[in-house]
């Protein structure tokens, strides 16, 4: 074994993590479900930890959805999560501009789902684009000009299944041409869990798009950066020491932990297989690593 390998959860060291820890901050895809399918064990896993006196925090790069469409998600796969355990990636955009004193007059242009749209509306933000452009076409004909709103102030980029030549033109052009305009990444996650079989493309794809075509890099707000958990630490005022990060990702969800000086645990039911957790180049190594979130109850349950 390597220097600084993980070690496999057994049931001593989920004992002491369950000890050391007051909460437990999950990502989402890959890790609690699959697409709309919940992974095995996880319902059971949750209240097990909620009977541990333990806080739950999700904490999700998919910024398809609102904390609120999340929450009925949750709902309908049989778990009680409040808005308020939920930190998105959708509403880690909305909270980055208010953080910035971004100027209400100024309009957002949007790559992404309703998610991101709902959240910029509740921060009091006027949003454009989102789903409402995803059948819009243009026609590389001679002399063809594209207008832009001019007061957009800021385009947000996020998972878009809809993404066209229209939208990307028209974050590029705001991004170039409109003074002081914000390029933000809600993440840049390569690929992701969007239904239960297998993986898809994931935001980063459409983020590196908008690179391309403004030469510029975005600000990201999404995991591993930590903007997310300021309003997380303020929210539950738990030391990061007593908090672990559990997620299916190295470079998002366990290098988000570690930033933040979280326990770190991988699970191997979503993106990141064991050969590439102990392959010689992965520099990125969680505390622990399980197959599945369900392994805590199965370890430490009755």
């Amino acid at each position: 074994m390597r220097d600084g390998e993980s070690e496999r959860l057994g049931a001593e060291s989920a004992a002491s993590l369950l000890e050391s820890v007051d909460a437990f901050v999950f990502d989402c895809d890959g890790v609690i479900w699959k697409g709309d399918q919940l992974i095995d064990g996880v319902s059971q896993t949750l209240h097990f930890l909620r009977s541990k006196s333990k806080s739950l925090v999700f904490v999700t790069n998919n910024s398809t959805k609102s904390r609120a469409q999340y929450a009925a998600k949750f709902l309908s796969l049989g778990i009680s999560v409040s808005q308020d355990e939920i930190f998105s990636s959708s509403f880690a955009a909305a909270m980055y501009l208010k953080s910035i004193q971004f100027p209400p007059q100024n309009k957002v242009y949007v790559i992404g789902g309703e998610g991101i749209l709902e959240e910029l509306h509740l921060a009091g933000f006027t949003p454009l684009g989102g789903p409402e452009d995803a059948n819009k076409t243009v026609e590389l004909k001679e002399n063809r000009f594209f207008h832009h709103d001019n007061t957009v102030g800021a385009v947000v980029v996020g998972l878009d299944q809809y993404i066209n030549l229209y939208k990307l033109q028209y974050a590029t052009l705001c991004i170039r041409e409109n003074p002081g305009c914000l390029f933000i990444a809600t993440n840049r996650d390569s690929v992701g869990n969007m239904t239960s079989l297998q993986e898809w493309p994931g935001a980063g794809c459409m983020v590196a798009a908008v690179c391309g075509s403004t030469e510029k890099e975005p600000i990201v707000v999404g995991k591993p950066s930590t903007f997310l958990m300021d309003f997380l630490l303020k929210k539950f005022n738990i030391d990061t020491s007593r908090m672990c990060m559990i997620g299916d990702r190295l470079d998002t969800d366990i290098l988000f932990g570690q930033r933040a000086g979280c326990k770190t645990l991988l699970v191997l039911s979503g993106v990141t297989t064991l050969g590439t957790l102990q392959d010689q180049t992965n520099t990125i190594i969680p505390d622990y690593y399980t197959d599945k979130v369900s392994d805590l109850l199965e370890l430490l349950g009755p």
